[in-house]
């Protein structure tokens, strides 16, 4: 996304005023904050994909190479990794394709199961995945534009709305070890 100038009114401040206007007042609120997430997020995704773009990775294709190399082996069944991105089983197929064709992993039979697949990072795949890291920490993470108590209650927010919408489930307590 080009840079632009700051509009001189915020728009969904606007729309927001807009929907009480016309009478509808209880959607106002939801409405503003759903827009604003929206915009959020288009604002991030592109300042994610420029700093992503000069290593030929997708946000898509970064998040399995990071998940990859977070494992202890940088081995996953494909399967886990489908449930752990959240993304549609098609759209992993797609991305672990153009990984391989890149040699930045390799798909492998699964010891157990005929039908799975185990994905392993190769060391390019590794490396690229920690230089894509810090650039993404420099130009993204580390600059979000709010400070630290900002971006914590942000995130819990975030995870409430994630959460109550059936995303995830808070983990059970662990039993004592006996």
């Amino acid at each position: 996304m080009a840079p632009h100038s700051p509009l001189p009114v915020d728009p969904i401040a606007e729309a927001r005023r807009q929907w009480i206007a016309h009478e509808w007042e209880d959607a106002a609120d939801g409405m503003a904050a759903v827009t604003s997430i929206m915009r959020a997020h288009q604002l991030m995704l592109a300042r994610v994909d420029g700093a992503l773009r000069p290593f030929g990775l997708t946000f898509a294709r970064y998040e399995m190479l990071r998940l990859l190399a977070f494992t202890r082996e940088g081995r996953l069944p494909m399967s886990s990794a489908t449930t752990r991105l959240q993304v549609h089983p098609a759209s992993v197929t797609n991305t672990v394709r153009r990984l391989e064709q890149d040699g930045l992993l390799r798909r492998e039979a699964h010891p157990q199961d005929g039908r799975a697949a185990i994905l392993t990072l190769t060391d390019e795949g590794r490396d690229l995945a920690e230089r894509a890291t810090h650039a993404l920490n420099a130009k993204v993470f580390e600059q979000i534009g709010l400070d630290a108590d900002e971006l914590r209650s942000l995130a819990h927010i975030i995870a409430r709305l994630r959460r109550r919408a059936g995303d995830f489930t808070d983990p059970r307590p662990m039993p004592e070890p006996l």
